[in-house]
């Protein structure tokens, strides 16, 4: 575990590779698809974002991103992109290499935090 590092640059350096490794273990998965306006790993960390932000709406949360972060974002996109079958594909896929990543970690301390439970 990277301990030297912000909790901000560890989600990111997370989130990269969890993504490259859904991207490997796949052949060709159709999910994978470039998207200008608003990238994969940008929307998964906006994801991220407003799960931990205190903000009312997702109109909310785009102002709130903007003001803070100076990333403006098209409401339309960002509201579309929450309704995509493709995000939703992308999303399990990099979920589950997500979830071997903390697996690993966890294992590399020798920490089970879940053997009491039957």
């Amino acid at each position: 575990m990277l301990k030297d590092l912000p909790l901000s640059e560890h989600i990111h350096q997370h989130c990269n590779e969890s993504m490259e490794r859904a991207l490997l273990a796949e052949r060709h998965p159709l999910w994978a698809r470039s998207c200008p306006e608003l990238k994969d790993i940008d929307f998964i960390r906006l994801g991220l974002l407003r799960c931990i932000s205190v903000v009312d709406s997702g109109r909310n949360f785009l102002q709130t991103n903007e003001q803070i972060y100076g990333q403006l974002l098209p409401r339309s996109t960002y509201f579309k992109s929450l309704k995509s079958h493709r995000r939703t594909s992308m999303l399990e896929a990099f979920e589950q290499q997500s979830y071997h990543l903390h697996s690993e970690t966890l294992l590399s301390q020798g920490i089970d935090y879940l053997k009491a439970f039957p």
